[in-house]
């Protein structure tokens, strides 16, 4: 038996269908160099950073480790403001909003404080330089003064740490930061209508604040704030 002659033709079809696929590919490279950033499909975030630690209640992320510092480092300064509004304060609402302070971080402090033994994590025992100042700047103050001050100040450190508060709620994997993030929430929402209640927030200097990092001091009033009824006493969230 005779072998089959080769078939005239097979090695130029093998070889063209082999150009064709080197210029598909290339041509699909070269689309997606020219499509916009914007519009290409995002590979999933990496939420698990090197910072992350695992714990019988989930990972716990680096911003979970912020956000217990955080609330504890409010739980050493802002609970001395509060006592001290409630004897400087020359209004039934700033000294109502001092007790709202107090009582809310020792609710809040015990609870962050708990979780971060549950979790292994070691807070800070003092706060910032900032904060100091702050506390600096409300023991020289008097009389109506002292009411803007205070009102201003605290309104704007609770403005700065309510945005990570929603951020962990929102993005925690680990139970427990969870629970405390909803317990934090209703605490810190609950300071910042006690003291918009006082009527003394200088909305102005928080705005700077918040836009470019300064703390300036509360500008004087160019007329009489309008007074509003106290809040009413801090109430931990239901079920606690």
């Amino acid at each position: 038996m005779q072998p089959r002659p080769p078939v005239k033709g097979r090695g130029i079809v093998s070889g063209t269908g082999l150009i064709i696929m080197c210029l598909a590919a290339t041509l699909a490279a070269l689309i997606f160099s020219l499509w916009p950033y914007d519009d290409r499909p995002e590979a999933a975030p990496d939420v698990l950073s090197a910072q992350t630690l695992r714990t019988s209640y989930g990972p716990l992320s680096a911003l979970d480790q912020e956000f217990l510092a955080k609330v504890h480092l409010a739980g050493l300064w802002e609970p001395s403001a509060g006592r001290q509004a409630r004897t400087k304060g020359t209004t039934p609402a700033v000294r109502a909003a001092g007790r709202h302070l107090v009582e809310g971080h020792r609710f809040l402090d015990e609870r962050v404080r708990g979780a971060a033994a549950q979790l292994n994590v070691t807070l800070p025992d003092t706060p910032g330089d900032q904060r100091k100042q702050w506390l600096a700047t409300l023991d020289e103050a008097r009389g109506a003064e002292y009411d803007r001050q205070f009102a201003t100040v605290l309104r704007l450190a609770q403005g700065q740490l309510f945005p990570v508060v929603a951020q962990v709620r929102a993005s925690t994997r680990n139970s427990l930061v969870r629970d405390l993030a909803d317990d934090a929430i209703t605490t810190v929402l609950g300071h910042i209508k006690a003291l918009e209640a006082t009527g003394d927030v200088d909305y102005d200097a928080v705005a700077r604040d918040m836009t470019t990092g300064s703390t300036p001091p509360a500008s004087a009033p160019t007329s009489t704030p309008s007074r509003t009824l106290p809040p009413p006493a801090f109430r931990p969230p239901p079920g606690q």
